[in-house]
Protein backbone atom coordinates (compact mmCIF):
# COMPACT_ATOMS: atom_id res chain seq x y z
CA UNK A 1 0.00 0.00 0.00
CA UNK A 2 1.17 3.53 -0.75
CA UNK A 3 1.13 5.95 2.17
CA UNK A 4 2.10 9.61 2.03
CA UNK A 5 1.78 12.81 4.01
CA UNK A 6 1.35 16.30 2.58
CA UNK A 7 2.45 19.34 4.54
CA UNK A 8 0.71 22.44 3.24
CA UNK A 9 2.06 25.92 3.97
CA UNK A 10 0.24 29.17 4.56
CA UNK A 11 1.11 30.22 0.99
CA UNK A 12 -0.61 27.01 -0.30
CA UNK A 13 2.67 25.43 -1.36
CA UNK A 14 2.91 21.71 -0.59
CA UNK A 15 5.57 19.21 0.36
CA UNK A 16 4.84 15.52 -0.18
CA UNK A 17 6.59 12.85 1.89
CA UNK A 18 6.35 9.14 1.14
CA UNK A 19 9.16 7.73 3.31
CA UNK A 20 6.86 7.07 6.26
CA UNK A 21 8.57 5.44 9.24
CA UNK A 22 5.49 4.98 11.41
CA UNK A 23 1.97 6.34 11.82
CA UNK A 24 -1.18 6.02 13.89
CA UNK A 25 -4.54 7.22 12.57
CA UNK A 26 -7.69 7.05 14.68
CA UNK A 27 -11.35 8.01 14.50
CA UNK A 28 -14.15 7.18 16.90
CA UNK A 29 -17.90 7.74 17.11
CA UNK A 30 -17.46 9.61 20.39
CA UNK A 31 -14.62 11.85 19.22
CA UNK A 32 -15.27 15.12 17.43
CA UNK A 33 -12.13 14.82 15.29
CA UNK A 34 -9.79 12.33 13.66
CA UNK A 35 -6.23 12.18 14.92
CA UNK A 36 -2.89 11.41 13.31
CA UNK A 37 0.58 10.89 14.68
CA UNK A 38 3.42 10.09 12.28
CA UNK A 39 7.17 10.04 11.73
CA UNK A 40 8.78 10.26 8.31
CA UNK A 41 12.07 11.18 6.70
CA UNK A 42 12.68 14.06 4.34
CA UNK A 43 13.86 17.64 4.12
CA UNK A 44 12.15 20.26 6.25
CA UNK A 45 14.19 23.05 7.73
CA UNK A 46 11.79 25.34 9.60
CA UNK A 47 8.19 24.05 10.01
CA UNK A 48 6.66 27.29 11.28
CA UNK A 49 4.67 28.00 8.09
CA UNK A 50 2.96 24.59 7.92
CA UNK A 51 -0.80 25.11 8.34
CA UNK A 52 -2.32 21.80 7.18
CA UNK A 53 -1.46 18.10 7.33
CA UNK A 54 -2.99 15.64 4.86
CA UNK A 55 -2.62 11.88 5.25
CA UNK A 56 -3.34 9.56 2.32
CA UNK A 57 -3.48 5.79 1.85
CA UNK A 58 -3.43 4.65 -1.78
CA UNK A 59 -4.20 8.22 -2.88
CA UNK A 60 -7.33 8.38 -0.69
CA UNK A 61 -7.31 11.20 1.86
CA UNK A 62 -8.24 9.76 5.25
CA UNK A 63 -7.15 12.70 7.40
CA UNK A 64 -6.98 16.44 6.87
CA UNK A 65 -6.16 18.56 9.85
CA UNK A 66 -4.30 21.23 11.73
CA UNK A 67 -0.57 21.14 12.37
CA UNK A 68 -0.80 20.70 16.12
CA UNK A 69 2.84 19.76 16.62
CA UNK A 70 5.79 19.41 14.23
CA UNK A 71 9.38 18.69 15.10
CA UNK A 72 12.44 17.98 12.96
CA UNK A 73 15.42 16.02 14.26
CA UNK A 74 18.70 16.13 12.36
CA UNK A 75 21.21 13.30 12.75
CA UNK A 76 23.99 12.01 10.51
CA UNK A 77 22.95 14.14 7.57
CA UNK A 78 19.35 12.86 7.73
CA UNK A 79 16.20 14.43 9.16
CA UNK A 80 13.21 12.78 10.80
CA UNK A 81 9.98 14.77 10.93
CA UNK A 82 7.41 14.05 13.66
CA UNK A 83 3.87 15.40 13.40
CA UNK A 84 0.66 15.24 15.37
CA UNK A 85 -2.59 16.51 13.97
CA UNK A 86 -6.28 16.70 14.73
CA UNK A 87 -8.80 17.18 11.95
CA UNK A 88 -10.34 20.61 11.43
CA UNK A 89 -13.49 19.48 13.24
CA UNK A 90 -11.41 19.77 16.45
CA UNK A 91 -12.13 23.50 16.11
CA UNK A 92 -15.70 22.71 17.15
CA UNK A 93 -14.52 22.07 20.71
CA UNK A 94 -12.37 25.21 20.65
CA UNK A 95 -15.06 27.69 19.64
CA UNK A 96 -17.87 29.03 21.76
CA UNK A 97 -21.01 30.98 20.98
CA UNK A 98 -22.84 33.38 23.24
CA UNK A 99 -24.78 31.80 26.08
CA UNK A 100 -28.55 31.54 26.20
CA UNK A 101 -31.49 29.81 24.56
CA UNK A 102 -31.31 29.31 20.79
CA UNK A 103 -34.77 28.49 19.43
CA UNK A 104 -35.68 26.88 16.10
CA UNK A 105 -32.12 25.92 15.30
CA UNK A 106 -30.95 23.20 12.91
CA UNK A 107 -27.49 21.88 12.20
CA UNK A 108 -27.61 23.97 9.01
CA UNK A 109 -28.24 27.20 10.91
CA UNK A 110 -25.88 26.29 13.75
CA UNK A 111 -22.98 25.63 11.39
CA UNK A 112 -23.71 28.37 8.86
CA UNK A 113 -24.65 31.30 11.13
CA UNK A 114 -21.62 31.63 13.38
CA UNK A 115 -18.09 30.80 12.22
CA UNK A 116 -16.55 29.74 8.94
CA UNK A 117 -14.42 26.81 10.08
CA UNK A 118 -12.00 25.73 7.33
CA UNK A 119 -12.86 22.50 5.51
CA UNK A 120 -15.64 21.59 7.98
CA UNK A 121 -18.86 20.43 6.31
CA UNK A 122 -21.99 18.82 7.67
CA UNK A 123 -25.06 16.76 6.96
CA UNK A 124 -27.69 18.87 5.22
CA UNK A 125 -30.67 19.05 7.55
CA UNK A 126 -33.18 21.78 8.38
CA UNK A 127 -34.87 19.79 11.15
CA UNK A 128 -35.15 22.15 14.08
CA UNK A 129 -35.14 22.06 17.84
CA UNK A 130 -33.65 24.32 20.49
CA UNK A 131 -30.38 24.33 22.38
CA UNK A 132 -29.38 26.14 25.52
CA UNK A 133 -25.78 27.31 25.40
CA UNK A 134 -24.29 27.09 28.86
CA UNK A 135 -21.28 29.03 30.07
CA UNK A 136 -18.02 27.54 28.76
CA UNK A 137 -19.79 25.09 26.44
CA UNK A 138 -18.59 24.82 22.84
CA UNK A 139 -20.07 24.32 19.40
CA UNK A 140 -19.68 20.54 19.55
CA UNK A 141 -21.80 20.53 22.73
CA UNK A 142 -24.55 22.24 20.75
CA UNK A 143 -24.33 19.70 17.92
CA UNK A 144 -24.44 16.84 20.43
CA UNK A 145 -27.48 18.32 22.14
CA UNK A 146 -29.26 18.94 18.84
CA UNK A 147 -28.52 15.45 17.53
CA UNK A 148 -29.89 13.80 20.66
CA UNK A 149 -33.05 15.92 20.69
CA UNK A 150 -33.91 15.41 17.02
CA UNK A 151 -32.65 11.88 16.33
CA UNK A 152 -31.73 10.32 19.69
CA UNK A 153 -28.21 9.85 18.30
CA UNK A 154 -24.66 10.95 19.03
CA UNK A 155 -22.99 12.88 16.17
CA UNK A 156 -19.81 11.64 14.52
CA UNK A 157 -17.21 12.56 11.91
CA UNK A 158 -17.47 10.82 8.55
CA UNK A 159 -14.86 11.01 5.78
CA UNK A 160 -12.66 14.06 6.44
CA UNK A 161 -14.26 16.80 8.55
CA UNK A 162 -17.87 15.89 7.67
CA UNK A 163 -20.34 16.02 10.58
CA UNK A 164 -23.21 13.56 10.59
CA UNK A 165 -26.06 13.05 13.04
CA UNK A 166 -27.73 10.12 11.27
CA UNK A 167 -26.43 6.78 9.95
CA UNK A 168 -25.12 6.70 6.37
CA UNK A 169 -27.90 5.67 3.99
CA UNK A 170 -25.69 3.70 1.60
CA UNK A 171 -22.78 2.43 3.69
CA UNK A 172 -19.94 0.28 2.44
CA UNK A 173 -20.22 -3.32 3.61
CA UNK A 174 -17.29 -5.37 4.91
CA UNK A 175 -17.34 -9.07 5.79
CA UNK A 176 -14.39 -10.90 7.34
CA UNK A 177 -14.02 -14.52 8.33
CA UNK A 178 -11.34 -15.82 10.67
CA UNK A 179 -9.02 -16.51 7.73
CA UNK A 180 -9.12 -12.82 6.79
CA UNK A 181 -8.21 -11.38 10.15
CA UNK A 182 -5.29 -11.45 12.57
CA UNK A 183 -7.40 -11.37 15.72
CA UNK A 184 -10.82 -10.54 17.09
CA UNK A 185 -12.08 -9.98 20.60
CA UNK A 186 -14.38 -8.28 23.09
CA UNK A 187 -13.58 -5.73 25.76
CA UNK A 188 -15.77 -4.12 28.42
CA UNK A 189 -15.30 -1.12 30.66
CA UNK A 190 -17.18 0.02 33.73
CA UNK A 191 -15.05 3.02 34.65
CA UNK A 192 -17.49 5.62 33.33
CA UNK A 193 -20.76 3.90 34.27
CA UNK A 194 -23.05 5.81 36.63
CA UNK A 195 -25.93 4.19 38.49
CA UNK A 196 -27.96 7.19 39.70
CA UNK A 197 -28.61 10.68 38.40
CA UNK A 198 -30.34 13.45 40.37
CA UNK A 199 -31.35 16.76 38.79
CA UNK A 200 -32.79 19.75 40.62
CA UNK A 201 -36.00 21.52 39.61
CA UNK A 202 -36.42 25.22 38.83
CA UNK A 203 -36.31 26.03 42.55
CA UNK A 204 -33.07 24.13 43.04
CA UNK A 205 -34.74 21.31 44.93
CA UNK A 206 -33.95 17.63 44.33
CA UNK A 207 -36.36 14.72 44.32
CA UNK A 208 -38.55 15.25 41.25
CA UNK A 209 -36.06 14.30 38.54
CA UNK A 210 -34.38 10.99 39.33
CA UNK A 211 -32.93 8.19 37.20
CA UNK A 212 -31.39 4.86 38.17
CA UNK A 213 -30.04 2.01 36.06
CA UNK A 214 -30.77 -1.41 37.55
CA UNK A 215 -28.37 -3.14 35.17
CA UNK A 216 -25.46 -1.04 36.36
CA UNK A 217 -26.51 -1.50 39.98
CA UNK A 218 -26.55 -5.29 39.46
CA UNK A 219 -22.80 -5.03 38.68
CA UNK A 220 -22.26 -3.51 42.15
CA UNK A 221 -21.49 -0.12 40.62
CA UNK A 222 -22.97 2.60 42.83
CA UNK A 223 -22.20 6.10 41.62
CA UNK A 224 -24.55 9.04 42.31
CA UNK A 225 -24.33 12.27 40.33
CA UNK A 226 -26.18 15.48 41.26
CA UNK A 227 -26.55 18.42 38.91
CA UNK A 228 -28.59 21.57 38.48
CA UNK A 229 -31.58 21.74 36.16
CA UNK A 230 -30.20 21.30 32.65
CA UNK A 231 -31.75 24.05 30.55
CA UNK A 232 -30.63 22.23 27.40
CA UNK A 233 -33.57 19.91 28.11
CA UNK A 234 -35.89 22.48 29.66
CA UNK A 235 -38.93 21.33 27.66
CA UNK A 236 -38.31 17.66 28.50
CA UNK A 237 -36.28 17.36 31.74
CA UNK A 238 -36.39 13.55 31.64
CA UNK A 239 -34.19 13.65 28.54
CA UNK A 240 -31.39 15.27 30.55
CA UNK A 241 -31.26 12.21 32.79
CA UNK A 242 -31.55 9.73 29.93
CA UNK A 243 -28.80 11.47 27.95
CA UNK A 244 -26.38 11.47 30.87
CA UNK A 245 -27.03 7.79 31.49
CA UNK A 246 -26.43 6.96 27.82
CA UNK A 247 -23.25 9.04 27.74
CA UNK A 248 -21.86 7.43 30.87
CA UNK A 249 -22.30 4.05 29.13
CA UNK A 250 -20.40 5.10 26.00
CA UNK A 251 -18.15 2.37 24.66
CA UNK A 252 -19.24 0.01 27.43
CA UNK A 253 -18.82 -3.12 25.32
CA UNK A 254 -16.50 -3.19 22.32
CA UNK A 255 -16.23 -5.90 19.66
CA UNK A 256 -13.11 -5.55 17.54
CA UNK A 257 -11.06 -7.25 14.86
CA UNK A 258 -7.67 -6.58 13.30
CA UNK A 259 -6.35 -7.40 9.85
CA UNK A 260 -3.34 -6.66 7.67
CA UNK A 261 -3.77 -3.65 5.38
CA UNK A 262 -6.54 -1.09 5.15
CA UNK A 263 -9.72 -1.54 3.14
CA UNK A 264 -11.20 1.93 3.65
CA UNK A 265 -13.63 1.37 6.51
CA UNK A 266 -15.29 4.46 7.92
CA UNK A 267 -17.67 5.24 10.77
CA UNK A 268 -21.25 4.04 10.10
CA UNK A 269 -20.15 1.50 7.47
CA UNK A 270 -21.42 -2.06 7.99
CA UNK A 271 -19.14 -4.85 9.19
CA UNK A 272 -19.45 -8.58 9.88
CA UNK A 273 -16.87 -10.68 11.75
CA UNK A 274 -17.18 -13.45 14.33
CA UNK A 275 -20.39 -12.94 16.31
CA UNK A 276 -20.80 -9.42 14.95
CA UNK A 277 -23.28 -9.50 12.09
CA UNK A 278 -23.99 -6.42 9.98
CA UNK A 279 -23.29 -3.78 12.63
CA UNK A 280 -22.29 -0.15 12.21
CA UNK A 281 -18.60 0.61 12.67
CA UNK A 282 -17.84 2.90 15.64
CA UNK A 283 -14.05 3.03 15.63
CA UNK A 284 -11.23 2.73 13.11
CA UNK A 285 -7.54 2.68 13.99
CA UNK A 286 -4.85 2.26 11.34
CA UNK A 287 -1.20 1.85 12.36
CA UNK A 288 1.86 1.34 10.22
CA UNK A 289 5.60 0.85 10.48
CA UNK A 290 8.35 -1.16 8.77
CA UNK A 291 6.42 -4.36 9.49
CA UNK A 292 3.36 -3.24 7.52
CA UNK A 293 -0.10 -1.75 8.07
CA UNK A 294 -2.63 -3.05 10.60
CA UNK A 295 -6.26 -1.94 10.87
CA UNK A 296 -8.51 -2.36 13.88
CA UNK A 297 -12.24 -1.83 13.39
CA UNK A 298 -14.63 -1.86 16.32
CA UNK A 299 -18.34 -1.93 17.08
CA UNK A 300 -19.83 -0.63 20.32
CA UNK A 301 -22.78 -2.07 22.21
CA UNK A 302 -24.06 0.68 24.46
CA UNK A 303 -27.13 2.90 24.80
CA UNK A 304 -26.32 5.00 21.73
CA UNK A 305 -25.21 2.08 19.55
CA UNK A 306 -26.85 -1.33 19.95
Amino acid sequence: MNVDIILKNTDNSEMIYDKILSFNFHKDSYQSYTSLGAKFSGNLSVPENVSEIIFRIDDKTVHHGLADNISVEFSGGNSVISVSSRSFTSLLIQNQIETGLKSDISINSLMNSYYNLPYVTHEDSSQKSYIFVKSNSNMWDGIVNLSYKIHGTYPYIRDTNYIRMTPVENPSVFEYNDNDIISRGISTTGRKLTSHFHMSDLNGDFGEYEFSDNDIISHNIIRHRFFELDRQFLYNPKQALEYRSAYSSRGRKKFFCTYSGYNGEDLSDIITFGDVVKKRINSVTVTGNSSGIITETAVYNDKFFT
